[in-house]
């Protein structure tokens, strides 16, 4: 009830109270909003914008109640967040945002994303940050499931600024998976499941000095990677699962508006495998598979072991 006090004894109802309550809290410490299993219908974008000043070590959370790494987790208690909101933010272009991150230090995990099923809104990003000025995000164990037909993602990760940081998360069916294009220096993107993509995986733009990209698998997308043409980046792509793209590397065209493949692009790779078949064990069940989105096989088969129950094999 969003008349309650928010505790854990009696919690409030809706997501946009708890954020709301939140951005208003001062003093110091974290501050961490936990989501009860069940759906969490967005009306309009969440602003995480507080008053209370963070740093590496003191952090805004939005968190599932239960992670991956707990015994008593199972799929169908991960919460679920749905926008049907209209197009709500006017930067380079109208479109429809779900969580706007407007604060350094935050930390969102454990939540799966789905996409915005309004017929109005063609561009919807279930997370973005939109000022190239801020640092220090980090998205981990979340899911992000799009449907082009019903539900559509056109970029499930869609941000600016330094140090994002995503890890075993789970991207199917987005258009693009992960958009980073503005003072972007320092993101970290480990351990991740992107497939089924129809534009990109990762779509990178040209202001980036370091990066760490590794054990990824990366597979059955219609682009891999999404650059501009001139650009030549000094990391490294290491230890990852690439296989299965129609298209390798690319760079959008606006002449032609549409993605250009490039045939020789000039990145540097560390023992990407391509020749390793990726099947997705998709939900046909009453329940959800044990290994549903997640990589199996010993490690001499599968020499990259990524996905959302990574800590929990552990």
């Amino acid at each position: 009830n969003d008349q309650h006090d928010g505790s854990a004894q009696t919690p409030f109802e809706t997501l946009e109270k708890a954020v709301m309550q939140a951005n208003n809290l001062t003093g110091q410490g974290n501050i961490t909003i936990k989501l009860s299993p069940g759906l969490y219908i967005l009306k309009d974008k969440l602003i995480v914008n507080p008053i209370r000043q963070f740093s590496d070590s003191i952090r805004f959370t939005i968190q599932a109640m239960l992670m991956p790494s707990d015994t008593q987790w199972v799929m169908e208690k991960v919460p679920v967040i749905l926008s049907i909101s209209e197009d709500n933010s006017s930067t380079q272009f109208n479109h429809a945002t779900g969580i706007l991150v407007a604060e350094n230090h935050v930390t969102i995990e454990g939540i799966k994303f789905l996409g915005n099923p309004s017929p109005q809104v063609p561009y919807y990003y279930p997370i973005s940050r939109e000022d190239q000025t801020l640092d220090d995000l980090i998205i981990r164990e979340c899911l992000f499931v799009g449907d082009k037909e019903s539900t559509r993602i056109q970029g499930a990760v869609w941000a600016h600024g330094t140090r994002v940081d995503i890890s075993n998360c789970i991207f199917y069916e987005c258009r693009n998976a992960i958009l980073l294009f503005n003072n972007v220096t320092g993101f970290n993107i480990r351990q991740n499941i992107i497939a089924q993509s129809y534009e990109s995986a990762i779509w990178l733009g040209n202001e980036i000095d370091s990066f760490s990209f590794q054990e990824n698998v990366v597979a059955n997308n219609q682009n891999f990677l999404v650059m501009p043409a001139e650009s030549n980046y000094s990391s490294a792509f290491k230890k990852s699962i690439i296989s299965g793209n129609k298209s390798y590397v690319g760079s959008w065209s606006r002449e032609k508006q549409s993605i250009i493949e490039i045939s020789n692009p000039g990145i540097i790779e560390e023992e990407i495998y391509r020749d390793i078949k990726i099947e997705v064990v998709e939900n046909f069940g009453v329940h959800f598979p044990d290994n549903h989105f997640q990589t199996t096989g010993d490690q001499e088969s599968v020499p990259v072991q990524s996905g959302l129950l990574k800590h929990r094999r552990e």
